[in-house]
C-alpha cells in the first residue's frame, strides 16, 4: 500500500525547498543545531515535540560586545513601574504570563516557529504549483468530505476532491487537492515526472535552455554519487524496488494476502547475515534500528566520517531550479486546471447534510453576485498584469497625522466610489492636507454595504465592491510613493453570522472558528465570537495580521472594538476603574494572549510595525511592554474626547462648559498619555447614527438660514478650537475622518431599506472645498497639520499645562517653544490678558483661529501679533505675557527670542 501513496509525495518536495521561504529556514536553522550524540533520529511520522531542541527564531552568532541586553522579564513589571498594588491583579498577571508560554508551546509542537505558525497563508487557500498544477488547502474538522466545485468543473463536487486517507485529510481537520493543468491537444506529457514551470513570472525567466541529458551529466559529475541517479526516470523505483525485496516478484497484491510481517529489527538481522559477505561498497553506511516507539523512531548508527560528508551535502537546489521551464513552455504545453478568474466555492460532505462555502481563505470574493450564492474569485493574473511595487515603505514618523477613509464615500456622485478613484482624486488631497498617515475602514470584505466593513466575512479579501487586488495594492503602492503610511482598521475582535459566505457553521459544526451557545455571539450585535484558545483559529488570525503586511505592505492595524473580545460581556458593563474589573470571571484570558502575541509577531516581522489599541474600557497595560506584562501595543485611541466634545456642543450651554473637565477628558491617563491617539471625531460621530461637529454646529443653519450670521460665526470658531486643543495637547497620535478637515456639513448614512437605499449621504461634498467658508477651514486645518510638520509638537513632551480658569473659561500650556492660548468664553474678549510663560523674551503668534482667511472675524491687528514677557510672577512662573484674547478664539505664540537676566 505504501507504493500507491509515495509516488503523490515525491514530486511535492522540490517544490517545497524551491518556493517556501520556511523550508529554508527550517533548513538553516538545523544546520546551526548540535547534536551531542552518535544516534540520529528519523521518523516516518509525527514526532512529539522536544522543546528543547528547537529553537524558535533563528540565531545569529554574534560576538558578546555586538549582543543587545537581555530583556529580563516580569510579567508584573509594569504595576512595579508604576506604583501600582493589587494583589489579585498581580496574580492574574502572572497567570496570564504562565499561559501565554504554554500557549507558545503549543503552538510549536506543531510549527517550527512562530513566524512559520503566522504564514498559513503560503499553504492554505489557492496556490499555483512548479509542478503544472494548483493545490489548495482549507481547514474544517467537522467535514467528512470536501471538493472544489465552480465554473471550472461544471460546478461537479466529484471531480476535484480530497484524496482518501492521510493525503486528503490529516488528523487535524486540514484537506487538501490537487488540481491538475490540462495538457493541450497534440502535447505530450513531460518526460519527467518532476519537470517544473515557472508560471508566475514573465514568460522566459526561469528557463536556462539546457537540455536535460547536459543537466543530468553535469549533475552526476558534480553532485550525485555513483548509482544516485537510477531513480530519475520512475517515481515508482524505490518502491518497487522494496516491494521486490521484501515479497519477491509475485508478492501479494492486497490486504487480504498479505500475511504477517516480521518486525523491522528482525528482518533487517535477517537481511545483514544473508549478505554479510558481500563487500563494503554494496552494503549501507548507517544501520537502521527499531527503537521500538509508538511514533516510529528509529535510532541511524553512522560513522564520524560519513556524517561529516551527509551534514556538509545540501539539497541540490540549484539544479531544480536549472531543470525548470519558463511561463511561456508552460502555457504551450497546459490549459490551467483553474484559470484566473474562475468562479468557486469549497464543498462539504458534513454529518448534517452538503454544504457549499465560500473558502475561508479566499483572497478575493463576490459577496452577493446579482442576489446569487456568494463567490470566491481565483485571482492569479498573468505578469504582465499583475501591480508591481514601485515604491518603498515611507520612514515612521515620530508623530502620526492620520487621515481616517472609507472607499466608498470618498466620492462625490451618489455611488459607491473604488480603489483607483480613491488613489487618483483623494492621496493627492491628502498629502495637500499635511496628513502623514491614511486609515482605511471597510476595506476588508463584508457582504453588507450598509455595515461599514465592520461585519467581516472574509479577512483575506479586499473587498470587491471597490476593485481587484491589484488595484489596492496601486493605491497602496501610490500612498508610498507621496510619502503615506497605510493603516487598516482590522476586526478580529468577532465576525460576521452570515454562514453563506462568512465563517459561521462553516464546516456544519457550531464550534470551528467559534465558540459554541451563548459565548458564541455578541450580547448585542449578533455577531460571532472567535475561539481565541484553538490554535488553529489563531493560525488563521495570525496568517491574516502577517497576510496584509507581506502581500499588500500594510504598515499598521487599528484594532477595532477590543472591548468586545476581551471580555464575555463583550464590554457592555459599567466599569468603576477598580483593577479587579480586569481580572475577575469576566475576562477573556485567550483573548489577552491572542493581543499579546499578535503584537510581539508583528513587531518581530516588521520592527517599524504601528499597533493601535481601541478599546473603550482602557485595559490596563495596553501600551506596556510584554515583556512587563503589558499587551504591547503603540497607541491606544481616547474614545471618551469625542463623546465629550459631542456632550457639550448638544447638551451643555456654552456659557456653562468646564475648562478642568475638558483638560482631563483631552489629557487622559497622564502615565501613558504619550501613547494616547486623540481626535476630535471619527467615523463614529459621521456614521454611527451620529452628526459630525460640523453638523451640529453650522450644517442644517447653513443649509437652511444662510442669514443666521452669529450662530455661524460661532460654529466655525467653535469647530477651529476644538480641532486646534485636542490636535495639541494630547499624544503623539491624531485623527481626522475625511471631510471633516473643512467641516463637511452633512452626516454619512449608507444605502439601506430606512432610506430606500439612497446614496446621497453616502459620498463626500468635495465641492464646497471651493465655497470661502469651508475652504477657510480647510486652510486652517492644513495649517495646523503643518505647524506640526515644522515645530514637532506632537513628538515634543506632553504639554505644561499651566492656566486653567472656568470662571474666565481661559486655557493655556506650553509645549516646547510654543505657548498655545483659548478662550473659549462665548461673548468676553480679554484686552490684556495674564498668561506665564516658562521662559523669558519674544513671543510671535504663528497661528490664530480669529484669522480672516480661516473664515474669522479678525478682531486682532498687526500690534498683537508679537508680545514681550514682563517679569510678573503669574500661574506659579516667573514671567508672563499680557495678550489680546478674542471671545472664542485660540493663539499659537513662537518664543523667537530669548532674555538672558
Amino acid at each position: 500500500m505504501s507504493s500507491l501513496s509515495l509516488p503523490t509525495l515525491l514530486p511535492l518536495l522540490p517544490s517545497l525547498h524551491s518556493s517556501s521561504s520556511h523550508s529554508f529556514q527550517s533548513h538553516n536553522h538545523q544546520n546551526q543545531t548540535t547534536i551531542s550524540t552518535n544516534k540520529w533520529r528519523c521518523s516516518a511520522t509525527e514526532e512529539p515535540h522536544r522543546p528543547n531542541q528547537i529553537s524558535t527564531k533563528k540565531t545569529n552568532k554574534k560576538s558578546p560586545s555586538t549582543e543587545p541586553p537581555k530583556v529580563v522579564v516580569d510579567p508584573v513589571g509594569f504595576l512595579t513601574k508604576h506604583s501600582i498594588t493589587h494583589k489579585a491583579f498581580a496574580q492574574f498577571l502572572r497567570e496570564r504570563h504562565k499561559a501565554m508560554k504554554d500557549r507558545e508551546d503549543e503552538i510549536l509542537n506543531r510549527f517550527h516557529n512562530l513566524m512559520e505558525f503566522a504564514s498559513g497563508y503560503e499553504l492554505m487557500g489557492l496556490h499555483r504549483n512548479v509542478h503544472h498544477r494548483v493545490d489548495y488547502m482549507e481547514w474544517a474538522p467537522g467535514a467528512r468530505y470536501c471538493a472544489l466545485v465552480g465554473d471550472f468543473n461544471g460546478w461537479s463536487p466529484t471531480e476535484n476532491s480530497a484524496r482518501d486517507g492521510h493525503f486528503g485529510h490529516d488528523d487535524y481537520g486540514y484537506w487538501f487537492i490537487i488540481l491538475e493543468d490540462k495538457l493541450r491537444e497534440g502535447e505530450e506529457p513531460d518526460e519527467l515526472y518532476f519537470q517544473a514551470y515557472n508560471c508566475n513570472e514573465d514568460y522566459d525567466k526561469g528557463d536556462s535552455g539546457v537540455t536535460i541529458e547536459e543537466l543530468f551529466k553535469k549533475m552526476n559529475d558534480e553532485y550525485w554519487e555513483p548509482g544516485e541517479d537510477r531513480y530519475i526516470k520512475s517515481r515508482y523505483s524505490v518502491p518497487a524496488k522494496l516491494y521486490e525485496q521484501m515479497f519477491g516478484p509475485n508478492g501479494p497484491q492486497s490486504f487480504d494476502e498479505l500475511e504477517d510481517l516480521p518486525d523491522a529489527e528482525t528482518r533487517y538481522k535477517a537481511w545483514k547475515e544473508k549478505h554479510k559477505d558481500d563487500p563494503p561498497s554494496n552494503l549501507p553506511s548507517t544501520h537502521v534500528i527499531d527503537s521500538g516507539k509508538e511514533y516510529d523512531i528509529y535510532n541511524v548508527i553512522t560513522g564520524p566520517e560519513w556524517r561529516e560528508k551527509f551534514q556538509a551535502k545540501s539539497p541540490p537546489l540549484a539544479y531544480w531550479l536549472e531543470m525548470r521551464k519558463g511561463r511561456k513552455a508552460w502555457l504551450k504545453k497546459y490549459e490551467p486546471g483553474i484559470p484566473h478568474g474562475s468562479k468557486y466555492r469549497v464543498y462539504f460532505n458534513t454529518p448534517g447534510g452538503p454544504l457549499e462555502r465560500v473558502p475561508a481563505w479566499a483572497t478575493y470574493v463576490l459577496p452577493d453576485v446579482d442576489g446569487n450564492q456568494s463567490v470566491a474569485v481565483h485571482w492569479e493574473p498573468s505578469p504582465e498584469d499583475a501591480h508591481k511595487w514601485k515604491n518603498m515603505r515611507p520612514k515612521v514618523p515620530k508623530s502620526l497625522r492620520i487621515y481616517e477613509c472609507h472607499i466608498g464615500i470618498s466620492g462625490t456622485d451618489p455611488k459607491i466610489s473604488t480603489f483607483d478613484e480613491f488613489r487618483l482624486k483623494v492621496l493627492p488631497h491628502v498629502k495637500k492636507a499635511g496628513y502623514n498617515v491614511i486609515q482605511l475602514i471597510g476595506v476588508i470584505e463584508h457582504k453588507d454595504y450598509f455595515t461599514i466593513g465592520y461585519r467581516v466575512t472574509n479577512l483575506f479579501a479586499v473587498s470587491s465592491r471597490f476593485g481587484t487586488p491589484d488595484d489596492f495594492k496601486r493605491l497602496v503602492d501610490e500612498a508610498h510613493g507621496l510619502g503615506l503610511l497605510v493603516f487598516l482598521d482590522i476586526v478580529h475582535s468577532y465576525s460576521a453570522a452570515d454562514e453563506m459566505v462568512g465563517l459561521s457553521l462553516f464546516d456544519g459544526s457550531n464550534d470551528c472558528y467559534f465558540h459554541t451557545g451563548k459565548r458564541g455571539h455578541h450580547k448585542y450585535w449578533g455577531t460571532r465570537m472567535y475561539k481565541y484558545g484553538d490554535i488553529d483559529v489563531l493560525h488563521y488570525l495570525y496568517s491574516n495580521l502577517k497576510w496584509w503586511v507581506e502581500e499588500y505592505q500594510i504598515d499598521g492595524f487599528q484594532f477595532h472594538s477590543l472591548s468586545s473580545m476581551m471580555y464575555t460581556h463583550n464590554g457592555f458593563a459599567s466599569f468603576t476603574g477598580d483593577l479587579e474589573e480586569y481580572c475577575n470571571q469576566y475576562v477573556d484570558k485567550d483573548a489577552l494572549i491572542y493581543l499579546a502575541m499578535a503584537n510581539e509577531m508583528l513587531h518581530e516581522l516588521h520592527p517599524n510595525i504601528i499597533t493601535i489599541a481601541e478599546d473603550a474600557t482602557l485595559y490596563p497595560g495596553l501600551c506596556e511592554p510584554i515583556y512587563e506584562g503589558g499587551l504591547g501595543f503603540d497607541y491606544y485611541v481616547n474614545l471618551s474626547t469625542s463623546e465629550m466634545w459631542s456632550s457639550l456642543l448638544e447638551n451643555v450651554p456654552d456659557q456653562e462648559w468646564s475648562m478642568n473637565k475638558i483638560v482631563t477628558t483631552l489629557t487622559g491617563n497622564k502615565q501613558i498619555a504619550d501613547k494616547m491617539l486623540t481626535y476630535a471625531e471619527n467615523h463614529n460621530q459621521s456614521i454611527s447614527g451620529g452628526r459630525s461637529l460640523a453638523e451640529i454646529l453650522f450644517g442644517e443653519i447653513r443649509e437652511n438660514s444662510p442669514s443666521s450670521d452669529e450662530i455661524l460665526i460661532r460654529g466655525y470658531s467653535l469647530h477651529k478650537m476644538i480641532k486646534l486643543i485636542t490636535f495639541t495637547i494630547g499624544g503623539k497620535a491624531y485623527l481626522n475622518f475625511i471631510g471633516n478637515e473643512f467641516g463637511h456639513p452633512k452626516r454619512v448614512e449608507f444605502p439601506m431599506a430606512s432610506n430606500k437605499f439612497s446614496f446621497c449621504l453616502a459620498n463626500r461634498r468635495w465641492d464646497l472645498l471651493m465655497d470661502e467658508v469651508h475652504s477657510g477651514l480647510f486652510s486652517f486645518d492644513k495649517d495646523m497639520m503643518m505647524l506640526d510638520e515644522n515645530e514637532k509638537i506632537l513628538s515634543r513632551r506632553l504639554p505644561n499645562i499651566h492656566h486653567v480658569n472656568d470662571s474666565n473659561m481661559v486655557i493655556s500650556y506650553m509645549r516646547g517653544p510654543l505657548l498655545f492660548i483659548f478662550n473659549f468664553h462665548p461673548t468676553n474678549t480679554y484686552e490684556k490678558y495674564s498668561v506665564g510663560t516658562e521662559e523669558a523674551g519674544e513671543y510671535q503668534i504663528i497661528l490664530n483661529t480669529d484669522e480672516v482667511k480661516y473664515a474669522g472675524q479678525g478682531h486682532m491687528k498687526n500690534e498683537h501679533y508679537l508680545q514681550r514677557t514682563v517679569m510678573k510672577r503669574v500661574d506659579g512662573l516667573q514671567n508672563s505675557l499680557e495678550v489680546m484674547l478674542p471671545s472664542r478664539s485660540a493663539q499659537v505664540y513662537k518664543l523667537t527670542r530669548i532674555f538672558r537676566l
